[in-house]
Formats: C-alpha cells, sequence, structure tokens
C-alpha cells in the first residue's frame, strides 16, 4: 500500500477526506521529520503559497485526531509535530545547539517497569523530550556544566 493510500485509509476511517492541504501537511511533516505549526507553515508554502497558518493547524489537529502524526513539546515554545511510525521515540533535545535526536524509547523500559511498578504511574513516553547538551557540542566543550 503506498503512503498516500494509508493516509487516505485512515482519514477516511475517522471520517475526513485527504484534501490537498492535508496532503500538504502531511509531506511536509514528512520532510522535516519534526517541526513547530510555524515551520511546517513555511515548508507548505514552498508550494502553496495561499494556505495560512489557521490552515495548518486545523490541518495537524485532525492528523492527530487520526493517527498519522503526534506531537511533543521540545521546546518552550509551539509543540513540534511528526508522523506517526511504528517505534516510539524520545527526543534528545540540544539546548547549546538546538539539535533534535530521536532514539528508540525501548531504552527507557527499566526505568517505566519501575515507575508503573512503585508508583502505578504510566506514562506517554512518545511525548518526553530530554534536554541536555548533544555529543557534538559535548565534544566542542560547550553546553557542559
Amino acid at each position: 500500500m503506498t503512503q498516500s493510500a494509508e493516509w487516505e485509509q485512515r482519514l477516511r476511517r475517522g471520517g475526513y477526506r485527504i484534501t490537498p492541504q492535508r496532503q500538504l501537511v502531511l509531506e511536509a511533516v514528512e520532510r522535516l521529520r519534526h517541526g513547530t505549526p510555524e515551520e511546517i507553515l513555511a515548508e507548505v508554502q514552498r508550494t502553496a503559497s495561499g494556505v495560512n497558518l489557521s490552515t495548518i493547524y486545523r490541518n495537524l489537529e485532525v492528523l492527530e485526531e487520526v493517527g498519522l502524526v503526534t506531537h511533543a513539546h521540545i521546546g518552550h515554545g509551539a509543540p513540534t509535530y511528526h508522523a506517526v511510525d511504528d517505534h516510539v521515540h524520545i527526543h534528545l533535545v540540544c539546548d547549546t545547539c538546538a539539535a533534535v535526536q530521536s532514539i528508540g524509547a525501548g531504552i527507557a523500559e527499566d526505568f517505566l517497569d519501575e515507575l508503573r511498578r512503585t508508583t502505578g504511574f504510566v506514562t506517554d513516553i512518545s511525548h518526553v523530550a530530554l534536554h541536555g547538551t548533544c555529543a557534538d557540542c559535548s565534544a566542542k566543550g560547550v553546553g557542559t556544566h
């Protein structure tokens, strides 16, 4: 099944259809890998200059509702959206250079199991962003404490 057909199937199951704007937003999210609504707008406007920010927000809401995109709060501003894929991941955010790296959530399994066992708390790890200093900045001696 092509990616476009999968998108259309998911939208139809949710009671929606794939509109040109939704397709543009999905393609922009895929290209950016992680993008704020403003970054997604800039990417979409490269081919469709008439699209505005409210259109981006409305479409992201629908796409998140049907499970095609999700968001994480990586910084202090707007949420960052990314495509939903088969592997849940944690975002590593460098506070020095602003690079965002994704790592498989499996690395946190022991911690999450312990958290669940001792507190009963179950978390959605896909919304987790850890802040610190990336390997490149650490190697350069910047951003370290």
